[in-house]
């Protein structure tokens, strides 16, 4: 009895100690208890981190961080502005005649034959610790002639002991350009980089017969050295001071210098990574970037976590010290002049699940949350004056809101090359024009979006030049202007273009069979389900048949890339603050089946890509207007896309999380952030405080229940004692 009851009590004790402790739910390391570390998640695996092919927006959260090309954009001044990264000072730029003669500033554009823009960069920036650049102490390369036995024990790049770096040279810049053109890349600028960049069409022609040449002799896959071949329209001046020599006059160019497509690659990482065996072993610059950003990826396990570590090589920035009125009332400029990054790791972990993401982040487990549907009422209200804010729950938890208009629209695409919905027959562009006013991007925003989004009339998002606002910018195929507002027409209209088509009451007039479309979409987690139902019923207004496709976004990208896919949902954030960067989504020559760009809809219309020629060179002005209106009437008539929606950026933070002015221009932000472990840490403790007093209350219930079971039993051992001893009593 006494050891039963030192028992209960002992375990009691132990589970009351535990308040006092780290919570039992904490999901991370308690070694990493106060650490200066951002915890953030992602959904989606990043197919590629190579700059040279790397496009999408879940893999330029990695890529930025690592990468840095020449210029960036200053981090809190609006509207966006364009300041030097790695570069010295701003590229110098020059224009010349078809002759070689060097023309004067705001010279007629006709006259321009060559821009050249040159760019000197600053000593002594290096590269991160990588194997590539280790050397011994003869100076050769230990890592460039790996041989089978070599890799035995090899299986991430952290099993090469040795590193080394080297520091950064014009050389490095000049080489990645190069590599646009690589034949054993496939990069989605190439196609217009090609049209710009003096030579990089003929030097991809030039590559591609030396590599095949090479294969021929040394085998599939040998490393292709890019420094014995000159490109033209890229060239070394000395060590630090390289020029790019683009045809025309091209203004936007400067906008691609500050992203990663332009960032330098040294050579020996891509003489260390072509290696046979380490693509086996997923060891590519795919996997392992290798940069001079404030942080390197030291982990990618995408099934489950990705580790950006701050850069010991790292050659320091400034945080910035000038901003706005309101950046300063918002404390965003309390940090101005200190060194960067302020975080020493950031761990991205896998989270498919929007419910589970959300759950963490309210125990303080992420630092910063996206708003889902089923979760906006919970955070965030709306005043009377219709302005958003947290609620009170969230308020008292020290979470803020951040809102921004995103340079973005979300899109459905038709496949212009399909026999059904593609093509510019009348019957083919009806069914397009009838599907665009049944699919009511309003209900969408309202239900889906919670109201976070405009429904769009063509593909430029709000804030860019060209985006026409009231009655001028509706798109008079799906809208009529009524009560000084866009209507979308009536579901009859859409029904009568549908008859024009051929499809009357969705049915084929040649084959008397049902109409049937086919959707493809990334796979979505059970909470997106009813999304597609909604698309479903859209079209079924129509009396269409709507087949969903579903894969995982590696598949997805491979069918659109080969023109498999019909329908299909997708969306584009602007690498810079120009129309030129969402009309050229639907530039013919830029179509991604044949050529590999970003036409993902392989819309190929003569007319608007003579428009797109001429305005694109263009500087911002009247005649530039009148042009892109048009483009925008010839896009709206042929309805390759359903326009979709332009999304509102809404995000939360907690009270930890510092120096957040959100865009989604810029993505290399996270060496401007900071955390407050210290807060992180008490606010996790007293949020998720272990619940003990049910189990306290059933073990002192169970100890109660023991006791007359216990003395019962103690009754009954003592009376056969007794009996025993009366027995042998007897016997004696």
């Amino acid at each position: 009895m006494k050891v039963l009851h030192k028992y209960l009590i002992a375990l009691f004790v132990a589970l009351l100690s535990a308040c006092g402790g780290n919570s039992w739910n904490n999901p991370y390391p308690a070694a990493d208890v106060d650490s200066n570390i951002l915890y953030s998640a992602f959904a989606e695996r990043p197919k590629h981190l190579d700059p040279v092919q790397s496009y999408s927006s879940n893999e330029i959260m990695f890529t930025a961080q690592v990468y840095e090309p020449p210029l960036q954009y200053h981090y809190l001044k609006r509207p966006y502005k364009l300041v030097p990264l790695s570069a010295i000072k701003m590229p110098v730029i020059k224009f010349f005649d078809k002759n070689g003669e060097r023309l004067p500033d705001g010279v007629d554009n006709k006259k321009i034959a060559y821009t050249i823009y040159e760019i000197s960069i600053r000593p002594g920036i290096r590269y991160q610790p990588h194997p590539a650049f280790a050397r011994n102490n003869q100076g050769k390369f230990l890592y460039h002639d790996l041989t089978t036995k070599d890799l035995e024990e090899v299986y991430t790049l952290n099993d090469f002991h040795h590193t080394g770096t080297r520091e950064l040279t014009a050389e490095d810049y000049v080489y990645e350009i190069k590599r646009l053109a690589h034949p054993r890349l496939h990069s989605p600028i190439f196609g217009l980089m090609s049209d710009y960049i003096v030579g990089l069409k003929e030097y991809s022609m030039t590559l591609k017969a030396a590599a095949r040449l090479q294969s021929e002799k040394q085998g599939e896959g040998t490393y292709l050295d890019l420094k014995n071949y000159e490109l033209d329209g890229a060239q070394v001046v000395d060590l630090y001071t390289y020029r790019i020599k683009i045809r025309g006059k091209y203004p936007q160019f400067m906008y691609w210098l500050a992203m990663p497509f332009f960032a330098p690659i040294p050579w020996e990482a891509e003489r260390f990574y072509t290696q046979q065996g380490l693509a086996e072993k997923n060891i590519t610059l795919d996997w392992y970037p290798v940069g001079t950003g404030p942080y390197m990826l030291t982990e990618n396990n995408p099934n489950l976590v990705m580790v950006l570590e701050k850069n010991p090589n790292y050659h320091g920035e400034t945080y910035p010290n000038e901003g706005t009125i309101e950046d300063l009332k918002l404390g965003l400029l309390a940090d101005e002049g200190k060194q960067l990054p302020f975080i020493s790791q950031i761990k991205f972990y896998r989270d498919k699940e929007g419910i589970p993401r959300w759950n963490k982040f309210l125990q303080g487990y992420y630092d910063a949350s996206g708003i889902g549907s089923d979760s906006f009422d919970q955070a965030v209200q709306v005043t009377g004056r219709g302005e958003a804010t947290v609620t009170e729950a969230m308020k008292n938890q020290g979470i803020r809101l951040e809102t921004a208009v995103a340079s973005s629209t979300y899109y459905v695409g038709f496949n212009m090359l399909d026999p059904i919905v593609g093509g510019f027959a009348d019957s083919a562009r009806k069914l397009r024009q009838a599907i665009s006013i049944a699919v009511d991007y309003e209900e969408y925003v309202s239900i889906f979006a919670n109201g976070r989004g405009i429904p769009a009339q063509g593909p430029i998002a709000p804030g860019i030049a060209g985006h026409r606002y009231g009655k001028e910018g509706i798109n008079t195929v799906v809208y009529d202007w009524k009560n000084r507002k866009p209507r979308r027409k009536s579901i009859e209209s859409a029904r009568a273009l549908l008859a024009e088509a051929g499809f009357p009451d969705g049915i084929d007039v040649k084959t008397s069979a049902p109409l049937v479309l086919y959707f493809d979409v990334t796979a979505r987690g059970a909470e997106d389900k009813s999304e597609l139902d909604w698309m479903r019923k859209q079209f079924q207004k129509l009396n269409i048949q709507l087949v969903v496709r579903s894969t995982d976004y590696n598949r997805f990208q491979d069918k659109i890339r080969k023109g498999n896919a019909q329908i299909f949902e997708w969306g584009w954030n602007a690498d810079y603050p120009d129309p030129e960067n969402f009309l050229f989504l639907l530039h013919g020559p830029q179509r991604k089946v044949g050529n590999d760009g970003e036409n993902a809809a392989n819309y190929d219309n003569p007319e608007y890509n003579n428009l797109f020629e001429k305005m694109k060179n263009m500087e911002d002005g009247s005649e530039r207007k009148k042009l892109i209106d048009r483009m925008i009437r010839i896009l709206r008539h042929d309805a390759p896309w359903l326009w979709g929606y332009h999304p509102m950026d809404y995000g939360l933070y907690h009270a930890w999380y510092k120096n957040v002015k959100p865009n989604r221009i810029s993505h290399n932000n996270l060496k401007y952030h900071r955390i407050d472990a210290n807060l992180r840490e008490q606010k996790r403790k007293s949020w998720n405080k272990p619940v003990l007093w049910p189990v306290a209350t059933l073990l002192i219930v169970l100890l109660i229940s023991l006791v007359p079971a216990v003395v019962s039993y103690r009754r009954k051992e003592r009376s056969i004692g007794i009996e025993y001893l009366r027995e042998r009593g007897k016997n004696a």
